[in-house]
């Protein structure tokens, strides 16, 4: 069975062969490699005796890999049809739930299966109230950002929880080192592949092409679409829960604070990547080439000290500039 994707308007039926799906994956994918050249140039341009040290690529990476874990878990949400507004306030949530005294009395083994679990049982909830629910959305991730980012205030009662020495092995996928890379990093990277090899080779990655590019059709195929999209959504809290346990392990603490508007680089950085907001068409690695373009603009305006307010200014156009070529391509391809 080959990958349904679409790359039509809704309502619209696409017939494009997987060769030619490739080929477009393949000339967005070198766009965007181009576009991280280009920083890379103006990097060493503006910063030359900053930019291209091991100590920034460093940072870069360690950035990247906190927000692409989540940004894995986006990628499935948005080609199966949906948005998750959430994904920054769960990670908050759950790196509060694993620092507390009681959680961390049972050793960083517990911390980190606790802070996976309320992930994926924040997204449950979100994918139980849009599926069966038939709540939008929107509006159901949207009450899940401002419950969970209240609960976690409420956990930890506005206060940073430090983690103890005792559970030192949660810093340490910061601290350590292999090859000059942090565990993290590799952290990161593994579920890069795992989200790549659900997406592209299993039949849930098949069926989530299905729900997000015709869920009628899916349905008369046979896909339980409720079902499917309760499991994106889960999915996509796991991987919040996963990136709490990264962010635990670079400051070293939980906060109802952590992950503040990590949902705007994460589906900034799927759209980019070329993942349409109506669903249906996307991949993994157009997603992770989106993120290193949001990290190495962030890291570019950081090194060159430039106002926090101008790089959001930027990162918004960036995306708007992204959904308007998007629907250009679209309406190219419409017959």
């Amino acid at each position: 069975m080959s990958e349904p994707t679409t790359d039509r308007p809704p309502g619209k039926t696409a017939a494009l062969s997987l060769p030619s799906i490739r080929g477009v994956g393949e000339m967005r994918h070198l766009g965007l490699f181009g576009a991280l050249a280009l920083l890379v140039v103006v990097g060493l341009v503006t910063r030359p005796d900053n930019f291209a040290t091991a100590s920034n690529l460093i940072s870069i990476l360690s950035l990247a890999a906190t927000i692409g874990v989540i940004t894995v878990g986006a990628t499935f949400v948005i080609i199966g049809g949906g948005i998750d507004l959430s994904v920054g306030a769960i990670m908050a949530l759950a790196s509060v739930w694993a620092t507390t005294l009681a959680t961390q009395s049972y050793g960083p083994v517990v911390m980190a299966i606790c802070a996976i679990l309320v992930g994926a049982g924040a997204g449950l909830v979100n994918g139980f109230l849009i599926a069966y629910g038939r709540l939008v959305p929107f509006i159901a991730t949207l009450a899940m950002l401002v419950a969970a980012r209240g609960l976690a205030q409420r956990m930890s009662d506005r206060k940073t929880q430090l983690i103890s020495s005792d559970n030192a092995a949660i810093v340490d996928l910061s601290t350590t080192r292999v090859a000059g890379i942090p565990l993290l990093v590799y952290v990161f990277a593994l579920v890069v592949v795992l989200g790549w090899v659900l997406l592209n080779r299993t039949t849930f990655g098949r069926r989530t092409y299905a729900v997000g590019g015709n869920p009628e059709a899916a349905r008369l195929a046979g896909i339980d679409v409720r079902r499917h999209t309760m499991l994106l959504y889960a999915l996509s809290g796991l991987c919040c829960g996963i990136a709490a346990i990264l962010i635990m392990a670079r400051t070293t603490t939980g906060s109802s604070t952590h992950g503040d508007l990590y949902e705007l680089d994460a589906i900034a950085a799927v759209i980019i990547g070329g993942t349409l907001l109506t669903g249906g068409r996307g991949t993994i690695m157009g997603s992770i080439l989106g993120l290193l373009i949001f990290t190495l603009i962030t890291n570019l305006f950081i090194l060159n000290g430039l106002n926090t307010s101008d790089q959001l200014i930027a990162k918004g156009l960036i995306i708007v500039v992204a959904v308007l070529l998007q629907r250009r391509n679209l309406k190219e391809r419409a017959p």
